[in-house]
């Protein structure tokens, strides 16, 4: 691995968080795999990648199939990234950028209350997303493991 490379990983995985993270990245990392699951594979009442890519479309997110596979993998995929504690900033940079058009693209008109299907769960989503990106995945991470390997080397 070049010099450059391997500052690059270093500087990627480093986290001085200690464990706050890991009570962020399990809980939100659990919620985003249920959803990518709903869109996905219709698990847990969901409605599965046609379904969802139709009602996405319907809400003008084109083409609908295509965002729907975008939404559901950047939930699923960056949910169990995010309970290993693995490439931590870039999934939870994903998980922000899922949470934030969805806030703006379905959620917004509906004010804050979830009641109403409004935005506030989107955005403890997006809070939660955003605190990772700047702790990483904090110590009892594949990220801090890989990291201190980095170092050592």
């Amino acid at each position: 691995m070049s010099v450059l490379n391997k500052a690059f990983f270093k500087q990627l995985l480093a986290t001085d968080a200690g464990i706050a993270s890991l009570a962020l990245r399990i809980p939100v990392g659990i919620i985003l795999i249920a959803h990518g699951a709903q869109k996905l594979f219709g698990a847990f009442g969901g409605y599965g990648l046609e379904g969802t890519g139709q009602w996405m479309a319907s809400i003008g997110l084109e083409p609908g199939y295509l965002m729907a596979l975008l939404a559901g993998s950047a939930e699923f995929f960056g949910g169990l990234a995010l309970i290993l504690g693995l490439l931590t900033r870039p999934a939870a940079i994903v998980a922000a950028f899922t949470m934030l058009v969805a806030i703006i693209t379905v959620h917004l008109e509906n004010g804050l209350f979830l009641s109403n299907n409004g935005y506030e769960f989107g955005l403890a989503l997006l809070a939660a997303a955003v605190s990772l990106i700047f702790a990483g995945g904090g110590s009892l991470s594949i990220d801090n493991a890989v990291a201190k390997r980095l170092a050592s080397d």
